[in-house]
């Protein structure tokens, strides 16, 4: 099968892609490497550095390849960011996504698997953990534009017939994650443990996120590709952890002798996230399998590796 993954030189992209290639299917990436890396894609996927803001090209490369699937990961991923600029946020996520949907659309691509945030677009949780008919009330622009884009899904679907599926992720997390920014919390903990400079943590460290291993969250996308069933599914493990617990964890794996430095809170993150995962077990058959202790070994493996070959 032809498959073509936007944002398939990130973090969670290119993992989905080189399972792709290891399954038998041809992956096409599109990636303006805006915070994606090319030493992450695959050798043997077709490879274009397009902006998803960029219609007509977006276009073309449809025209050009004829994918059956896409996998749509191509994205702005910074809530701070999305505070900073939510203009800039919109363009990319929103404006992205309709650019490709009308592609997909025109070029009669069979199906959609789009990535969502579980964190983002639930808000402050009412219930925990939260199940796909919770409140939908994000406290971010970055929330607000992924709500947008899911009901643009549900509009091309009801309209046109495109078949799709909404992954909604907890954070997500592994080897590959970028540890500049703050997406990615594990990351830059344990790439600056390793390198010894100071942690900060935002708030008190009490505030909780569901935290799921970057390969785990790859079957829950080919598990959404090979299946018929539409709508929302949250993809996590439905256990709450502190990102002090998190620090302390890492700490050890580092054997580190470092104590965080505590600064404010930041505007737009919640204080609580745990997404309930029965909706995907049901109809996806998919569970978690990687244990916390064991996806924060490999993280921290993965880079310490990096650190040592530059």
């Amino acid at each position: 099968m032809k498959v073509l993954v936007t944002g398939g030189a990130g973090f969670i992209g290119s993992h989905l892609v080189d399972r792709l290639i290891a399954d038998g299917h041809e992956a096409i990436v599109v990636d303006d490497l805006s915070s994606g890396c090319a030493a992450h894609v695959h050798p043997q996927a077709a490879f274009y550095g397009t902006d998803i803001r960029d219609s007509q090209a977006l276009s073309d490369i449809l025209t050009h390849e004829r994918p059956q699937v896409v996998f749509h990961h191509g994205a702005q991923v910074s809530v701070r960011h999305s505070v900073a600029n939510p203009a800039h946020d919109a363009s990319v996520n929103v404006i992205g996504l309709l650019n490709l949907l009308e592609a997909c659309q025109h070029h009669r691509v069979e199906r959609l698997v789009f990535a969502s945030s579980g964190g983002a677009i639930y808000g402050e949780q009412e219930t925990f953990p939260a199940n796909e008919t919770h409140t939908l009330q994000p406290v971010s622009p970055y929330g607000v534009a992924k709500l947008a884009c899911e009901h643009y899904l549900r509009c091309f679907h009801s309209i046109h017939g495109l078949s799709y599926a909404t992954l909604r992720y907890a954070n997500v997390y592994g080897p590959r994650q970028s540890s500049r920014g703050e997406s990615g919390v594990i990351a830059l903990f344990a790439d600056r443990l390793l390198r010894g400079e100071p942690v900060c943590i935002n708030g008190d460290g009490y505030q909780t996120r569901d935290f799921v291993y970057v390969d785990d969250v790859v079957e829950a996308n080919i598990l959404a590709m090979q299946s018929n069933a539409h709508g929302a599914f949250n993809v996590g493990t439905g256990v709450e952890t502190s990102i002090n617990d998190i620090f302390v964890h890492l700490k050890g794996f580092t054997r580190s002798a470092a104590h965080p430095e505590y600064t404010p809170a930041k505007a737009g993150e919640q204080r609580r996230s745990v997404l309930d995962i029965n909706r995907i077990t049901r109809q996806l058959d998919w569970r978690p399998r990687t244990a916390l202790a064991d996806g924060l070994a490999r993280t921290t493996v993965y880079f310490g590796s990096r650190r040592e070959h530059g």
